[in-house]
């Protein structure tokens, strides 16, 4: 659909006098259409062509980015596309190279896509404005060691442009918030790698931001620091903040996230839910009263295996589950447990990056 005058004159950059002197004076009128034409091109808006979700805070179309030398070419990301909802946990997968962290310094205008859309916050992360409320925790950071925990979340704050009167109440909620009350006034060199890690935390959440970029964000931290931190991050969550993390602790990223995507050479192999990824089918895990004792048979269209002195039952249907449990109470047994079996998400990243990896030597001889 064509844009009527009015709405095409909307779109052309204004010309001030400056400008015009700029070119040659106001009679160039040549020259003032070529120079807004050059200027519209570099850096005016332009309506885009995908239709964001309303609810979307980080939103990524058909990404690309492209890394040239002289003599290579590396794809970095190569049509990567995913949301991120308000107040969402959403985990960022992949092994080593698959292009995370590119897509992490895109989502922080630390560097420019080849190709496709994103918008954060609504705004192109190259804007200074889509950065506001955006707090980011890269992976290995370093603080000065000479400075003490406040005085980092105090340097941080400024930095964020949050002022002197809210840092004085804030600084010492975040250090309580992270487990570091006590410490606060202790120079940081003196601080255990879990403890340098909670105060990055605590200087991502400096200026209450609405988008948190986490890359690692419990690496190094013992079980029960990260059980902390996964906490602060729910509570976070429900505060309506917008959570990307980006790790290769796959147990934590299972009891955090509500969706993950798992990235591979570039490309998305799949987006969902961990309760999606994670379901098995029909597969159960049986216990009975007294363990498996004698001798046990399936029914049609059910496999049973011994295990552990418990059934795991896989089943074609959920009738011919309910058909064992009925055959086994005619038996005589008692049934203390039917749990549906799950698998790890650790199991199911192996699976399909091992499969990507497998056929891709095959994709790559058929191109050739």
């Amino acid at each position: 659909m064509g844009l009527a005058p009015r709405q095409r004159a909307l779109l052309i950059p204004s010309v001030g006098a400056s400008d015009v002197a700029a070119i040659g004076g106001p009679r160039d009128i040549r020259g003032v259409r070529a120079f807004s034409a050059r200027r519209s091109r570099a850096n005016s808006w332009r309506p885009s062509r995908v239709y964001w979700s309303v609810n979307a805070i980080i939103s990524v179309h058909d990404l690309v980015k492209v890394y040239r030398s002289r003599r290579r070419r590396l794809c970095a990301l190569n049509g990567v596309g995913l949301e991120v909802g308000r107040g969402e946990v959403f985990g960022l997968l992949g092994p080593n190279g698959a292009g995370k962290t590119t897509l992490v310094k895109i989502l922080l205008g630390l560097t420019r896509p080849t190709g496709g859309e994103v918008r954060i916050r609504g705004a192109d992360p190259a804007r200074s404005e889509a950065r506001l409320r955006v707090g980011y925790l890269p992976e290995g950071h370093r603080f000065p060691g000479y400075l003490s925990g406040i005085a980092a979340l105090r340097l941080f704050g400024r930095l964020a442009g949050v002022g002197e009167r809210e840092l004085g109440s804030r600084i010492p909620e975040l250090l309580e918030l992270v487990g570091l009350a006590e410490r606060g006034r202790d120079r940081i060199g003196r601080y255990s790698k879990g403890m340098t890690q909670r105060l990055g935390l605590a200087a991502a959440l400096i200026d209450r931001p609405e988008v948190l970029l986490l890359d690692e964000p419990t690496d190094g931290v013992d079980p029960v620091g990260r059980r902390h931190i996964r906490d602060v991050l729910l509570a976070e969550c429900r505060r309506g903040t917008s959570i990307l993390i980006n790790s290769h602790l796959l147990s934590e990223v299972e009891r955090t996230c509500g969706r993950v995507a798992i990235l591979d050479r570039g490309r998305v192999l799949r987006e969902a839910t961990v309760e999606e990824l994670t379901r098995s089918g029909l597969r159960y895990r049986i216990l009975m009263e007294g363990g498996v004792a004698g001798p046990v048979h399936a029914v049609p269209g059910t496999t049973l295996t011994r295990r552990n002195g418990h059934l795991d039952v896989e089943a074609e249907s959920v009738g011919a589950l309910n058909a064992l449990l009925d055959a086994l109470r005619s038996d005589g047994r008692l049934l203390t447990e039917v749990t549906p079996v799950r698998s790890d998400l650790e199991d199911v990243f192996v699976k399909l990056v091992g499969a990507d990896a497998a056929a891709a030597p095959a994709a790559a001889g058929g191109a050739s």
